[in-house]
């Protein structure tokens, strides 16, 4: 594979530590009704799906609670929670080294909450597309966000890759048919492992 002509990120465990902000938006949910917060395997739910999915998991046990639950959380100020999101350090110097020659988008399973945390952060500039899960009919880890961007810069699977963290994200990119760099998660199946942004300048694809 040549250099790469789009790069797509991946919001939470890529872009943000968002688990922290995870933890606090879906127990703040969880206790609001009297109910335990979430555990282990919750959390990890709710730190790859979108908001809605997230949700009906921590409530399927009180399903006459659901409809309140998705009323309540669509009260909450995200605002809130961004003391608890921290940007990875090097991801806007990253951002500044390929941006010249790259294409960038992201695909999140965000939803509402997208637009806040990139104009907080500064971060809507370095981007030229950002699907999230309100943007499309079939969220990740269905390819349509990819295809679409894909379109828009026409463009082939093969010219872009996908940076990402989790199965979620493998799918999503190996549905179609993307290169996935795989961010601090040496579990996943990628053609290149990472644990910062500025280790992906040193892969072979962006090699001259």
């Amino acid at each position: 594979m040549s250099e790469p002509k789009l790069v797509i990120f991946d919001c939470d465990g890529v872009m943000f530590d968002s688990r922290n902000a995870n933890l606090e938006f879906y127990n703040r949910v969880c206790r609001h009704f009297g109910h335990p917060d979430m555990d282990e395997e919750e959390l990890d739910y709710v730190h790859m799906h979108h908001v809605v999915d997230s949700v009906n998991h921590i409530m399927r046990h009180w399903p006459e609670e659901l409809e309140a639950a998705h009323r309540y959380r669509q009260g909450l100020d995200y605002r809130d929670f961004l003391p608890f999101m921290t940007m990875e350090p090097d991801l806007i110097p990253f951002l500044e080294v390929i941006l010249p020659n790259c294409r960038t988008a992201i695909s999140t399973n965000r939803t509402t909450t997208m637009a806040t945390l990139l104009d907080t952060f500064g971060l809507r500039k370095y981007f030229g597309l950002v699907f999230t899960a309100m943007d499309v009919e079939n969220p990740k880890p269905h390819p349509e966000a990819i295809h679409r961007i894909l379109t828009h810069y026409n463009l082939t699977a093969g010219e872009g890759v996908f940076i990402g963290d989790s199965v979620v994200d493998q799918e999503h990119a190996a549905r179609a048919g993307m290169a996935l760099i795989a961010f601090r998660n040496p579990k996943l199946t990628a053609e290149y492992h990472v644990n910062r942004f500025m280790e992906i300048l040193s892969l072979p694809i962006f090699q001259k």
